[in-house]
Formats: C-alpha cells, sequence, structure tokens
C-alpha cells in the first residue's frame, strides 16, 4: 500500500491538501520535517498516512488528555490501531497497553510529555522499534510561543536516549520566526524539510468591535444563530459565570468552563458541547485546546486576548470543517487594565531569571499588538497575516473593517502636533499624559509633571480623547512612535524622517457604528448552498442517524462522520458500496462500521422521495 492508497482506504480521501503530500513524502523519505499549517488544513493525516507505512511504532508527543483520546477514537474508527498513555490511565492499563504495543497492536502511540520522564517508560521504549516522534503542537517547546511547557523541553533528552535515531516531525498551527526558529533549534531538527502551508483560514470571517454594552451584544448575536453552535471565551471566571446566568435566564442552553469548577463539572460541560446537547459554551482559555469539535460556526472574545497567537489559536476553533464561520472579538480600553493585571501576576515558577525580564518585554509587546489589532482601521486578517510574517498586497474583503463605511480625516497637521509633544516628553510619559496634555485637561497629574507649561499643551483641544487615541494608534502602526515594553509603556518617537516631506499625509479612517452582526458583504460559499429542499431534509436525516450511532457508541458526533461528508453523502446519495466509498470522508474502515446503515438511510429516504433531487450543481444553472 502506498500513502495514496492510505489516504483513501483509511480515511476515505482521494486527494491531498496543500502541504501534505510534500510532508508525507518527506517523511517517507526518511526526514526531518517541520509544518507550520492553519487548522483544519489536516496536520494529523501529516503524521498518520507515514505512521501507517513506515516499519515501526510512531510516537506522537501530545500535550492534553482529551487531545489524545479524540485522536485516538477517530484512528480507531478509521481502521488505524491507535493507543495512549496518559495520566487518565490506572497503572494496569499502562501496562497493558505497553503489552499490546511491544506484540504490535498498535501502530500509533500518544503520550503525554511528562511520561517521557517516567522510568517505566523509558524501560518499554527499549523493547520496541521507534521509526517516528511526532511533536504535536510544537510551539509549546519554544519560550516565546503562547504556550511554553518546560516539560516539552524534556523531548530531545527522550529522543537522544533512544538507541537508534527516528524520523522527528513537529508540527503546529501558530508560530512567529522567533518560535519558528525555536523549535527547529531546541529540537535539534536534522535538515529538515520545513513546510508552512500559510496562515489564513479563508472560511472565517474577522471583526473586531469596540462595544459598550457587551452583554446585550453577545445576548443579541446568540439569539439570532439558534442552530450554531459557538464558544464565547472571558479573561476572568468571575465573567464567564455572570454571562453563562445571563444567557441560561434567557433560554440559551450554554455550558461553562473554568478553573474554579470541579474535574467532574468541566469534563460534563466540555462534552455537552461536544455531544451537542448545548449550543454554546462560556469559558476561559482554558477551554479548547484539543477540541477536535468541526462544526463550530463562531467564536466571541468578550475580552480581548494577551496576544495575537492565543487569539488566533482560539478563534481558530471556529471552521474547523472548512464552512463559513465568524470570530468576533469585542474590545474595551478595561480589556488592556485586565490584561496587564494577569502578566504582572505571571507564574514565573522555574523560569531562569535571567529569561523572566525578556519574557516580561516580549508579552507587553504582544499586548501592544492585540490592542493594535482592536483599534486598527486597516483589514483585520492582513494584520494578523503580516504578524505571522506573511505579507498582503489587497485588503481581504472578508472582514468587519473592509466592510465598514469609512470617512477619511486628514490628520497630518495634527500628527506633527503629537509628535511635537512627545518630543517635548523627552519619551518620558505614556497615552494618558499625551492626551491630557493635548486636550488641555485639567487635571492634578499634568500639573505634577509640568506639562501645563508644554507650548503643545491644549493644542488639539478641539478634537475628541477618541480622534486622538485613533490618530495615536495610527502613528504607532505606522511606525512614527513606538512604545517601549515596559510594565508603564512610554511613547516615543520612530522614525519621522518621511513626515518631512510635504507629499506625506496622515489620513485617520473613521467610522459610523454598525448593527451587532456586520454581515458580510461577500459571502463565502456553504457547502450546504448545493443541496435542495430534498437534499437538506436528507441531510437532517443522516445527522439524526449519526447522533443516534454516537449515543450508542458514547463518542462525539463528528468522529463517527463530519458535516462535510454527511453533506456530500446527501449530494450523491449512495445507495451500494461503491457509491458510498466515492463520498469524501469514507474510508474502508467506516464503510465496515456504518456505511450499511448510511445505505439505508438514504435509501429509505430516497424511495419515499422517488422524485427528489438533493443538490443542483453550479453547471446546472442556467446563468
Amino acid at each position: 500500500m502506498d500513502a495514496k492508497e492510505a489516504l483513501k482506504v483509511y480515511f476515505g480521501y482521494d486527494s491531498y491538501k496543500l502541504g501534505q503530500r510534500e510532508i508525507i513524502d518527506a517523511i517517507l523519505a526518511e526526514k526531518d520535517v517541520l509544518a507550520i499549517m492553519p487548522t483544519g488544513a489536516g496536520k494529523s493525516v501529516c503524521y498518520q498516512v507515514p505512521a501507517m507505512l513506515l516499519p515501526g511504532i510512531t510516537i506522537v508527543i501530545s500535550p492534553l488528555i482529551s487531545l489524545m483520546q479524540d485522536q485516538v477514537k477517530a484512528l480507531n474508527g478509521a481502521g488505524i490501531h491507535a493507543g495512549y498513555i496518559n495520566s487518565s490511565l490506572t497503572e494496569t492499563q499502562i501496562s497493558k497497553v505497553y503489552s499490546r504495543t511491544i506484540s504490535g497492536a498498535f501502530k500509533i502511540l500518544y503520550v503525554a510529555p511528562e511520561r517521557l520522564e517516567n522510568h517505566g517508560f523509558i524501560d518499554f521504549v527499549r523493547k520496541i522499534d521507534i521509526s517516528m516522534v511526532t511533536v504535536d503542537e510544537a510551539h509549546c517547546i519554544s519560550q516565546w510561543g503562547q504556550d511554553f511547557r518546560l516539560s516539552y523541553l524534556k523531548i530531545v533528552d527522550f529522543i537522544d536516549s533512544l538507541r537508534k535515531r527516528p524520523i522527528v516531525s513537529a508540527f503546529t498551527a501558530t508560530a512567529t520566526e522567533d518560535v519558528k526558529n525555536d523549535i527547529s533549534c531546541v529540537l535539534k531538527l536534522v535538515d529538515p524539510k520545513i513546510v508552512v502551508t500559510g496562515f489564513d483560514r479563508e472560511n472565517l470571517y474577522f471583526d473586531a468591535e469596540t462595544v459598550k454594552k457587551k452583554d446585550d451584544y453577545v445576548l443579541e448575536y446568540v439569539q439570532k444563530h439558534p442552530n450554531d453552535s459557538g464558544i464565547i471565551y472571558c479573561a476572568t471566571r468571575k465573567n464567564v459565570d455572570a454571562l453563562y446566568e445571563l444567557l441560561s435566564g434567557a433560554g440559551v442552553l450554554a455550558a461553562r468552563y473554568h478553573a474554579g469548577m470541579n474535574n467532574e463539572e468541566r469534563k460534563g460541560s466540555q462534552n455537552d458541547f461536544i455531544y451537542d446537547r448545548v449550543s454554546v459554551i462560556v469559558a476561559t482559555n482554558a477551554f479548547g485546546m484539543g477540541i477536535d469539535k468541526s462544526n463550530v460556526r463562531f467564536v466571541i472574545h468578550y475580552n480581548m486576548p494577551q496576544s495575537m497567537e492565543n487569539y488566533y489559536q482560539e478563534a481558530g476553533r471556529a471552521g474547523r470543517d472548512g464552512e463559513p464561520s465568524q470570530c468576533i472579538l469585542l474590545f474595551s480600553a478595561q480589556d488592556v487594565m485586565i490584561n496587564k493585571f494577569l502578566l504582572e501576576h505571571k507564574d514565573f515558577t522555574d523560569i531562569p531569571d535571567e529569561d523572566i525580564d525578556l519574557i516580561k518585554q516580549r508579552d507587553a509587546r504582544r499586548l501592544q499588538v492585540m490592542e493594535g489589532y482592536c483599534k486598527t482601521s486597516g483589514c483585520l486578517r492582513n494584520y494578523i497575516l503580516e504578524y505571522f510574517g506573511e505579507k498582503r498586497d489587497e485588503p481581504c474583503d472578508s472582514c468587519g473593517n473592509c466592510h465598514k463605511e469609512y470617512t477619511e480625516i486628514d490628520m497630518t497637521e495634527d500628527a506633527k502636533l503629537v509628535i511635537n509633544c512627545v518630543w517635548e516628553t523627552k519619551g518620558r510619559y505614556g497615552l494618558n499624559i499625551i492626551l491630557g496634555t493635548l486636550l488641555g485637561a485639567n487635571r492634578a497629574r499634568l500639573k505634577e509633571v509640568g506639562t501645563i507649561k508644554y507650548k503643545t499643551y491644549g493644542a488639539l483641544k478641539s478634537r475628541s480623547e477618541s480622534e486622538l487615541r485613533l490618530l495615536i494608534s495610527q502613528l504607532i502602526l505606522d511606525g512614527y512612535l513606538y512604545q517601549t515594553a515596559d510594565k508603564y509603556s512610554m511613547i516615543r518617537i520612530g522614525d519621522i524622517e518621511p513626515l518631512k516631506d510635504p507629499n506625506t499625509h496622515i489620513l485617520i479612517r473613521t467610522y459610523e457604528g454598525r448593527e451587532p452582526e456586520g454581515r458580510p458583504k461577500r459571502r463565502s460559499r456553504k457547502s450546504t448552498d448545493s443541496l435542495t429542499k430534498a437534499g437538506y431534509e436528507l441531510f437532517e436525516a443522516l445527522r439524526q442517524l449519526r447522533l443516534t450511532i454516537a449515543r450508542e457508541e458514547g463518542m462525539p458526533p463528528y468522529i463517527v462522520f463530519n458535516d462535510k461528508t454527511l453533506i456530500d453523502m446527501s449530494v450523491k446519495a449512495p445507495r451500494d458500496k461503491a457509491a458510498m466509498l466515492n463520498v469524501s470522508g469514507v474510508g474502508e474502515a467506516k464503510y465496515e462500521k456504518y456505511g450499511e446503515r448510511f445505505i439505508e438511510a438514504v435509501t429509505a429516504f430516497m424511495d419515499e422521495h422517488c422524485e427528489a433531487v438533493t443538490s443542483i450543481k453550479d453547471e446546472d444553472s442556467i446563468w
């Protein structure tokens, strides 16, 4: 069996996604690999397919129990024998996994990074042939990554301890250039094949809103999307509890998740969401890593996250199935203060003293980047992609900012007065002092530091504070000013040389507020768009069958078949094995387990609706 055949037989796919073939071929050629691919791009297939073809075992190092369990369920459902070892198992169960692996029962074994130092595990790996070690969520190995874990630093020692060095493959969805270099260096990858397929998730619609009444916004949004599954992230447990009570009181089927709940409560909430017993979960960022729920249609951030890495990873839990989904960030000035407080109380246990100041500076810089995202009037998608090193020339025409009706104001002369004020401060003060000075505010603090004597004191009193905040944010984005990464960040002069050219203008874009839900002007095409009324009825019937099977087997519905597979099944309406195997996502093992029941359901529906046409393709249209 070759890789292409394995892809079809085990996973039911006829073709590779972008980058998959390149990665799989490199691994099968026994090369180390570092792959940076967006969520939903099929990273796991890149190591699971070669794992089936390599002679020995593939060890997958994964950070979360829920992630391992879901992956192993999905693999076993696809006919691939896999197991896992983590703290959820008893010693007796772990011993059984060891003996089954040694006897050849498993091709893929998932382990937590902490397990690598366990003496029993070390004795076990000496008895097996390890062809590949795969590091999932590889950004965790970098101190500059958003989710650094000390346990990941033990991986390279584990690899070095093996009698024969295996192929090493590393995968992540979000990595800046610094993090990418860290992964490669810390893991000691040997001449690795580095594949970056891009960071863009075209099916995601991004929006950032400055909202005073966040509760009203969230409640209205959720009520307008009663059939959609969504995650609402809050920065604090208090906000989670309050928003959960609000939604529940309004009749929304919701769950909550934060570290203040006990394990059973958290597990119950997570399962309620995964098994579609509730449509919405309100959570802190403790929730989500390793959650493979494919049909999340929206992610709302009630508070601004601390970094772009965190935001993109959390927002990226929407639309894993490739269907259009929305990612909305609700911003208020208080969010910055909350995050500064949380960063000031960050746990630096086990971090070397010499690294702490540098990490604090990077944290402060990341927070500035996130604040810039919330305030920019430019394309939101391009802002995200440029942060990760992917330059775009044109706006995306598929984000909130691209769809706002802007008015441009020439604030060139105002900008020069702002810069003069910063020059007068000699870079000693932050945003509030500069704003107060330019507005001519009557504040004791301004009298205390003496800025009421500046030439620029009151120079822009005709402007509103919001206009000046927008202008200063733009000057920082353009590099004319910059903020220091201190605890109390100062504003200083950057490169102002271009402003000396009389042809240079500072144009500030302002807009009128919109209704809570900014409807995209250009919509992504949904897979269900090709279904007729009958086709959609068949799709709903198949979803009900999937739910029945999932409850019988005690697993999340998407592990049986994801929505995209059911939509394709509704389009093709297969009535025999050959036709069913032609449905995207239906492999041999899935057919053996579920194929006949779904064929029966399709046949029953089509017999009842003998004249029904379930889909109309674009080429069938007269237009």
